[in-house]
């Protein structure tokens, strides 16, 4: 498996947890108020649509863009039989939309795996005047609760120099600057915790929809890692999952 080859875990994404709908819901009021009419949405690089389902669940349709065959597949099942959102072919970097088509485009943990300043390039291309980006992450909570902190430690005892691609955790204000350029203005960081009850199954599965630790780890160690993880949970019949959602906002300048 390769760095950000997702086609062996799209069967898995389904289990992934949600964004948090109070973080999603309070950026979109901030748009709508901004702009003064009814936004449509790209959710770019949108995977097997769980950011684009959350978007629906605050009431906005528009677009899903993601380049893996069989995540995409995912995301047009789980959207089957509704017109809430458009699923294409596409990547950030190229996303195959029409200029001036959108109000808001967004990026759910993915942003990281992009060429930003081409990503930018076209999102600037495809906002309407006026449009916001927002990158988000959705990163687990760990200090919060004692057993994933536990977790963790585990983990990087199995994979010392392990180097995590996700920016869920480690982003900065300063570093999204750096990656937008001068394409975008008036920089906006929002986060907020909340927490999803699991069955233990659901959380495996969400372990083993990740990439990176998959890659650095090797499918002998990751197996091992799995096999801890479900040590540890031994006596658990379900788990509290702590998360923060981070998100960074800003506006087109166009």
């Amino acid at each position: 498996m390769k760095h950000g080859d997702f086609t062996e875990l799209a069967k898995f994404y389904v289990d992934r947890p949600s964004y948090s709908l109070v973080l999603l819901n309070y950026i979109k009021t901030f748009i709508k108020d901004k702009l003064g009419r009814d936004i449509i949405v790209a959710d770019v690089g949108a995977g097997t649509g769980k950011l684009t389902e959350n978007l629906e669940q605050i009431g906005l349709t528009g677009y899903a863009v993601e380049p893996n065959d069989a995540m995409r597949q995912e995301g047009i099942n789980l959207f089957e039989r509704k017109n809430t959102f458009e699923w294409k072919e596409g990547a950030a970097e190229a996303t195959g939309l029409p200029d001036n088509c959108v109000d808001w485009v967004l990026m759910g943990s993915s942003f990281h795996w992009t060429d930003a300043l081409k990503a930018t390039e076209e999102f600037r291309r495809i906002l309407r005047p006026g449009g916001f980006f927002t990158a988000i992450w959705n990163p687990r909570d760990i200090q919060r609760s004692d057993i994933h902190k536990k977790i963790e430690d585990m983990i990087y005892k199995e994979v010392p120099n392990m180097k995590r691609v996700s920016s869920g955790r480690r982003m900065t204000t300063e570093i999204m600057l750096q990656k937008l350029g001068n394409y975008f203005k008036d920089l906006i960081f929002m986060e907020c915790m909340h927490d999803e009850i699991m069955s233990k199954e659901r959380y495996m599965n969400i372990w083993r929809s990740v990439n990176d630790i998959r890659v650095q780890a090797g499918e002998e160690g990751f197996q091992r890692i799995l096999k801890n993880i479900e040590n540890i949970l031994c006596d658990c019949s379900e788990i509290s999952v702590p998360y923060k959602s981070r998100a960074w906002t800003v506006q087109v300048c166009k």
